[in-house]
């Protein structure tokens, strides 16, 4: 697991762990991160489930809670197949226009 942190986003990558060790892993070292936007990439995992992307549902909710941005990218679940609580989409570059609209709404109180 890969943190990379710009400004106050983090982008979390995933290598070797399954997507259930991810999100403990997260979990335990969400401290770190739960005052910025957070893109999880799950580019480099191979077989993604929609059981597995669903396995950060409480995680978002959390996150979602302190008016942050929580963002999963991978093209192999479409955004349809996830619960309308999860944020799924594509590429990083999407994640990122997903916090910029995120924050935009925040500010405009929707």
């Amino acid at each position: 697991m890969i943190f990379d942190k710009t400004g106050n986003i983090t982008i979390i990558t995933q290598e070797r762990a399954t997507i259930v060790e991810l999100v403990a892993n997260i979990d335990k070292k969400y401290d770190t991160i739960k005052n910025d936007h957070v893109i999880v990439n799950l580019f480099s995992v191979k077989d993604v489930k929609v059981e597995a992307i669903n396995d950060f549902l409480l995680l978002s909710k959390k996150h979602k809670l302190t008016k942050r941005s929580f963002v999963i990218v991978t093209d192999k679940v479409s955004f349809d197949e996830v619960p309308e609580e999860l944020s799924v989409v594509p590429t990083v570059q999407e994640a990122h226009d997903i916090i910029e609209m995120e924050e935009i709404e925040r500010d405009l109180d929707f």
